[in-house]
């Protein structure tokens, strides 16, 4: 009878999380305004429902009770979230919220069933990033002076990762962690939203060729230290903000061609210098023939994939582990093998949905800085999604980055709440001005 249950179930998550897109699109339309809809109840009824089926099936095929308590938090922890914050704030993006919050119990979800211990600490970043998320809208309602703090953005960011470089932790051969007091965290994930304050705040006024010149030197400044800390992940996603912002300030075609030939030039010259960027494109021009070493992170993760197929092996039916670095840069592999290659889909599916989301938020801003802003931590969230998914499958050479909300790690986790919940606030922001207007009309 359990067998049965089992797998039954894995058929009825996958047309949960089908159902769940189907909503986020139904709801498209009308996401970049406030809208008391009941297709956001439903999702979230989807969500917790979907929690409860994913852990349900660790409880039952491992009999392992720690699941429970883990279910728990998940649950009470998205029905807070989904509830709690339109609560305080009225005019959130109901749709925005929805989405990071079915992202994050995945990711919990997954992070639990391949490690307990991993899971603990991801749960507690987690927490304490929501109640310092919860601080962001209403502060983004009255300060106003972030404009105004432009080149402080830029060296702060820029002593950070200096830092980084001199007395930072190599991890996988990169100098990307700092430890204080016994915890360990990323810099760089918290200095690219400095960085997308420092684009918008130099270019949102000011969008001449000098201008342009001076951000550039700032923002090259920024990518070599990542280059130098060979922390290369996170210089190409810096870059292409870089470009795609100065893009949108300028209208300027120019500086897309340019930007295009800049970046090739440079992945050119990193392929010459780094032996690690050698090794990862060799793994993904050719993993079968260098199954026993270079390609063996890869030819894991497509056989994952592969091994899934539409509906998934099951949760604790499959083999994840075997892939090095599973939790962190293949969860989405380990997803499709254990859940199946539609739940992937579907997840890449809600992604794009929170871009479009993002971007079309952005289209409503008058503010330019603002507008700039959005736009950013949205071309900086789909990229990342694209570097990740794609190395994870042989699209692209992996480049080792994090998938945004469902990877673990916590400075990942945190500066990707925080992105969200900057939107959140700027958006509530937008709302309250647009009611001032008619009020004055």
């Amino acid at each position: 009878m359990r067998e049965y249950i089992v797998e039954l179930s894995k058929y009825f998550i996958c047309i949960l999380m089908v159902l769940y897109t189907l909503c986020c699109y139904l709801a498209l339309p009308h996401a970049a305004r406030v809208r008391k809809s009941p297709v956001y109840v439903i999702q979230g009824l989807i969500m917790l429902a979907l929690q409860a089926c994913c852990f349900a099936d660790l409880v039952i095929i491992s009999n392992d009770i720690q699941y429970f308590l883990l279910f728990g938090f998940v649950e009470i922890f998205l029905l807070i979230i989904i509830t709690l914050v339109p609560t305080i704030y009225e005019n959130c993006n109901r749709q925005l919220l929805n989405n990071m919050s079915m992202l994050l119990g995945i990711g919990l979800m997954m992070v639990s069933r391949l490690s307990y211990a991993k899971a603990i600490r991801q749960y507690v970043i987690v927490l304490i990033s929501m109640i310092l998320c919860l601080l962001l809208p209403y502060l983004f309602t009255k300060i106003r002076f972030l404009k105004k703090l432009t080149w402080l953005y830029a060296a702060i960011g820029i002593g950070c990762l200096s830092a980084v470089l001199i007395i930072g932790n190599v991890v996988h051969g990169a100098n990307i962690t700092i430890d204080i007091a016994g915890v360990a965290f990323q810099p760089s994930e918290f200095v690219k939203i400095l960085f997308l304050f420092f684009l918008a705040g130099a270019l949102w006024e000011d969008s001449s060729f000098l201008r342009v010149a001076i951000t550039a030197i700032l923002a090259g400044i920024h990518v070599i230290i990542l280059v130098l800390s060979t922390d290369l992940g996170s210089a190409l996603i810096f870059f292409i903000a870089y470009v795609l912002i100065v893009f949108m300030a300028t209208r300027n075609y120019l500086y897309l061609l340019a930007g295009a030939a800049g970046g090739s030039a440079a992945a050119v010259v990193a392929y010459k210098l780094f032996s690690h960027v050698r090794i990862r494109v060799l793994a993904w021009h050719d993993p079968w023939s260098y199954i026993d070493n270079q390609g063996y992170h890869i030819t894991q993760s497509l056989f994952a994939v592969g091994s899934g197929s539409w509906f998934g092996m099951g949760l604790l039916k499959g083999n994840p582990t075997v892939i090095p670095y599973v939790s962190a840069d293949f969860i989405f592999s380990s997803i499709c093998e254990e859940l199946g290659v539609i739940f992937g889909i579907c997840l890449i599916l809600v992604c794009v949905n929170s871009f479009l989301v993002i971007m079309l938020i952005s289209l409503k801003i008058f503010d330019k800085f603002y507008q700039m802003l959005v736009y950013g931590i949205g071309t900086m969230y789909i990229f990342q999604i694209f570097l990740t998914v794609g190395g994870g499958i042989k699209f692209i050479p992996l480049t080792g980055v994090t998938l945004p909300f469902i990877s673990y790690g916590g400075s990942s986790v945190m500066s990707s709440m925080i992105m969200f919940f900057v939107i959140q606030g700027i958006f509530i922001r937008l709302q309250e001005e647009g009611a001032k207007r008619s009020g004055n009309g």
